[in-house]
Formats: C-alpha cells, sequence, structure tokens
C-alpha cells in the first residue's frame, strides 16, 4: 500500500512564537505514526516561487496522513502555526512502485 505524504511550504512570520507550533505538533504528528523527513534545513527553488522553509512527514498511507492533519489535537496546535507563518500544507499519496 502506499505511503502518505503530508507537505508544508512554510514561512515564518513570528519565529519566536513559531516555536510553539514546533514543540507541540512534533509528539502529536509522530504518535500519529508520521515521520518527518525534511524539517527545514537548506534549501534553494531553481523554477517557481517558493516560501523559506519545507517540512516532509511520512505517514503508513495516504489516509494515515489525511487522519493525521484533520486530528482534532493537530487542528488545535495547527492555529498556532496560521497565525505565526503563511503556510500552504499539501496531502499527497506515493507510489510503492517506484
Amino acid at each position: 500500500m502506499p505511503k502518505g505524504y503530508i507537505i508544508g511550504h512554510i514561512t515564518v512570520t513570528d519565529p519566536e512564537a513559531y516555536q510553539e507550533y514546533v514543540i507541540k505538533d512534533t509528539p502529536i504528528l509522530k504518535g500519529l505514526g508520521g515521520k518527518f523527513i525534511v524539517r527545514g534545513g537548506q534549501s534553494e527553488t531553481p523554477e517557481g516561487a517558493t516560501q523559506n522553509r519545507h517540512v516532509v512527514i511520512e505517514f503508513p498511507t495516504y489516509e494515515e496522513a489525511k487522519a493525521a492533519y484533520y486530528d482534532p489535537d493537530y487542528q488545535a496546535v495547527a492555529e498556532i502555526r496560521r497565525r505565526t507563518a503563511e503556510s500552504t500544507i499539501i496531502l499527497v499519496e506515493g507510489h510503492d512502485d517506484i
């Protein structure tokens, strides 16, 4: 069965307050089966528009990625991100035959 991913492209507007989101979202998403593959770090965008920070969280299935994103505990913490950053969040199904 293909894995699922939450992909975030983020520009933090309040770095101090954003740290609260990072501290609180990590145990929730890991507890729901997530594995952080990319979280910040060096990046460049050779084409197109971008944001400053990128996050990729892998889940055993697409359904589990969706369930994690819509989980009420995560959504409560996501309000911190929404107040402290501009972000695009994408839910995507991977391929198990690549």
